[in-house]
């Protein structure tokens, strides 16, 4: 047998071998599913994002509670305790510090054990940081010193729009970090969109479209540094095939200029702003 027919079979092998321990860990049904169709149907209706997201990691909690109550007990590991007391742990176990699985094969565990709470906490931070640090500087009036000049430049729709790519880029680059890049320009010119009328999803775009998929081009941010390592690629390597990095922020920003797809406010909200 060559060397591929035998890697292929290997692989077989390995893949049955984790399918089989995965449906000795737990009952693999369509049940389980239920929590991402809860979140489904809040995110249809419109909910707010944290109540909706709340909402279902607590039906995800219950349906586990339900269909794999011995797969609860066993990650709480307390033989004494009550089954409800168990359950109850287990669902704030997994929410804040995540699950841990210890089944013996690496693959397995590596792909069922999770952070939960805990492992967010330092993307938290930072955006805690970022909205903090940008109403400081909005309260003792050090924003408007800093921008005002530049959106007394910025008269068109076009040039605002190139304003906030630059001011996300320079964000990626000399903060070194995604989440700032994205929700400092976010706070920064929330208000003068209002004022001249645009939709705020219009500022959403251009900011996510500038502020995130740019962080990887960037070899000291964060996201660069983590895809370098990762792929074990220099980020100046891989940035000529990222079409999709490159060309975000250019289209966004074209939409900025030609004005086409951007959305404005209705009368009635500006004549009350």
């Amino acid at each position: 047998m060559s060397l591929g027919g035998q890697v292929n079979c290997r692989s077989i092998v390995d893949t049955v071998t984790d399918l089989n321990q995965l449906d000795q860990i737990f009952w693999i049904t369509p049940l389980a599913l239920i929590p991402l169709l809860v979140l489904g149907i809040l995110s249809f209706r419109k909910v707010p994002a944290s109540l909706a997201i709340m909402l279902a990691a607590l039906v995800g909690g219950l349906t586990a509670a339900i269909l794999q109550p011995q797969v609860v007990m066993r990650f709480v590991d307390e033989p004494g305790l009550a089954p409800l007391l168990v359950f109850i742990k287990g669902i704030w176990m997994a929410m804040a510090n995540g699950y841990q699985e210890n089944s013996g094969i690496a693959d397995i565990d590596r792909l069922l054990s999770r952070g939960g709470m805990d492992s967010m906490l330092y993307t938290l931070w930072i955006i805690i940081g970022a909205v903090t640090f940008g109403t400081l500087m909005e309260e003792f009036g050090m924003l408007a010193k800093l921008i005002n000049p530049v959106l007394l430049r910025a008269r068109t729709t076009g040039k605002l729009f190139l304003t906030i790519t630059c001011t996300a880029i320079g964000l990626n680059i000399f903060a070194g970090d995604q989440y700032i890049a994205l929700v400092l320009p976010v706070r920064i010119f929330k208000v003068e969109f209002q004022k001249r009328g645009l939709q705020p999803q219009n500022l959403s775009r251009i900011a996510a479209d500038a502020g995130t998929v740019t962080s990887p081009l960037v070899p000291w941010n964060s996201c660069g540094a983590f895809m370098a390592a990762t792929l074990g690629v220099s980020t100046f390597l891989y940035l000529p095939y990222c079409i999709f990095n490159i060309a975000s922020p250019l289209l966004s920003l074209g939409y900025g200029i030609t004005g086409f797809k951007i959305e404005k406010l209705p009368l009635a909200n500006l004549n009350e702003s």
